[in-house]
């Protein structure tokens, strides 16, 4: 038999023979830390005092609060509340105080004279099955832990792809207002890190047609919410000195599981340097 060591069982009983013969029978079979209170009140602040306590054994029968009540006080105070409760009565054989035992948060309802196999098995079971709760906690704990490295790496990952990614990165609310910008988006706009949190998107970005540039939000977002992505458009950034930024820009929307848009995704490459094919003197088109 599983001696358990390093389990804690406290005894509770206001009759010292009582107390010893459960202690002994008790150390005979298993390895347990062994507490022992002789009264209902002393029971209680035993468990209160005592961390971990796996299971109580309770007689029903005492002076000044009975085991009923004593297990009542226990279950309504949340540092005891979980632990299992087996009542030992000589007295109280009726039915309806089984019903009452269990009421009141008992585990298992022992009659006396106690078969001590059957003690001894009841407490086996208890803390076979508390051992078994453990390893599945640490086992979760475990598993909890690994994802957590998981999805540490793979932000850590995400981050630094996009610390260094040279394209200017802006996530917006619905409304435009920017939430976050990559370190090119700083560079590219001349802002100060943080400065560009809080403003507006229209504060830093002009499309080419004006008549575009007044629908920007409205029109804007009628496209993504159909499509999703608003891929390649001719824009400008407009840095913190006022010069314009020429850009390629792409927009992508992120919606919830209502279709309802939650984030926009910003992306623009700085186009500084590159000219559209319809802008090219033909005698410089002869040289490429």
């Amino acid at each position: 038999m599983t001696r358990y060591a390093g389990f804690r069982v406290l005894i509770v009983d206001d009759n010292e023979n009582n107390l010893y013969s459960l202690r002994a029978l008790i150390n005979k079979h298993m390895d347990v830390e062994v507490l022992q209170a002789a009264s209902g009140h002393a029971a209680i602040d035993t468990a209160l005092n005592n961390p971990r306590i796996d299971l109580i054994i309770l007689d029903v029968q005492m002076p000044e609060i009975d085991g009923f009540q004593t297990a009542s006080m226990l279950k309504v105070r949340q540092k005891t509340k979980d632990i299992p409760i087996i009542f030992l009565t000589a007295a109280y054989k009726t039915d309806e105080f089984q019903k009452k035992g269990y009421a009141v948060g008992a585990a298992d309802y022992l009659l006396k004279p106690i078969d001590d196999n059957q003690l001894i098995n009841k407490i086996s079971t208890y803390l076979r099955l508390i051992e078994k709760e453990r390893e599945m906690n640490l086992r979760l704990e475990a598993l909890v832990e690994e994802r957590t490295r998981e999805l540490q790496v793979a932000k850590q990952y995400l981050e630094n792809v996009i610390s260094h990614m040279g394209e200017a990165l802006l996530l917006l609310e619905p409304s435009g207002k920017i939430k976050a910008a990559n370190p090119a988006a700083y560079r590219m706009l001349a802002y100060e890190e943080g400065d560009l949190v809080g403003m507006s998107i229209g504060d830093v970005f002009e499309e080419e047609e004006q008549e575009q540039a007044k629908a920007f939000m409205g029109i804007w977002l009628e496209a993504l919410i159909r499509t999703g992505t608003i891929s390649r458009i001719d824009a400008s950034f407009i840095a913190r000195d006022q010069r314009r930024v020429p850009i390629l820009f792409s927009r992508t929307a992120i919606m919830n599981a209502a279709s309802e848009i939650t984030d926009i995704i910003c992306i623009a490459k700085d186009m500084t340097g590159y000219a559209r094919i319809g802008e090219v003197p033909v005698r410089d088109l002869e040289r490429l």
